[in-house]
């Protein structure tokens, strides 16, 4: 489909996964593997992109992702991920990742992410993406908070250019 798409609620979007981490996801003292959880995350984001475009997308950026709680064996992972916002061709999805204990049904938060995925055409480039239509009080709130952090990518994406066009090139082991 050529151009814009119609626009979407932030709803369309929704995802939720359920994993319960088996011994091959966790490491020598029984805790999930950092990477098996930010690969779920991944997962979770294509999805919530892909449910708003309608298309392939591709990982571009993770960006605060950081553990507060330890996910141990056996424990069941929550994941909710939805588009935050959506831009020309790339989009913001937030994940947030509970753990719970399966034999008390305690959950507790053990990480948060922002991932930035980028629509693709079928030849592989970047396409447009459909608005994103907040809904109610939050919904307008994730856009602001998605409009700022996006802000400060682009300015840090930015200023890495600069240094590397400023800073001379030199060979390996010169």
């Amino acid at each position: 489909m050529p151009g814009r798409q119609r626009a979407r609620l932030s709803r369309e979007s929704r995802v939720e996964m359920t994993e319960i981490v088996l011994p091959e996801d966790s490491n020598q003292n029984g805790h999930a593997w950092g990477g098996r959880v930010m690969s779920l995350i991944d997962k979770a984001a294509a999805i919530a992109a892909t449910r708003h475009c309608r298309a392939t997308v591709v990982t571009a950026s993770v960006d605060s992702l950081g553990f507060l709680a330890p996910v141990r064996l056996g424990h069941i992972l929550r994941l909710f991920a939805s588009v935050n916002d959506a831009f020309r061709t790339s989009m913001e999805v937030g994940v947030k990742v509970f753990s719970e204990d399966p034999l008390t049904g305690h959950e507790a938060h053990c990480c948060s992410a922002y991932v930035t995925m980028v629509s693709l055409d079928a030849r592989g480039r970047p396409a447009p993406v459909p608005d994103l239509l907040p809904e109610g009080p939050e919904g307008r709130r994730r856009r602001r908070d998605a409009l700022r952090r996006r802000g400060g990518r682009l300015r840090a994406r930015r200023r890495k250019a600069r240094s590397r066009l400023a800073s001379p090139r030199t060979r390996a082991g010169s």
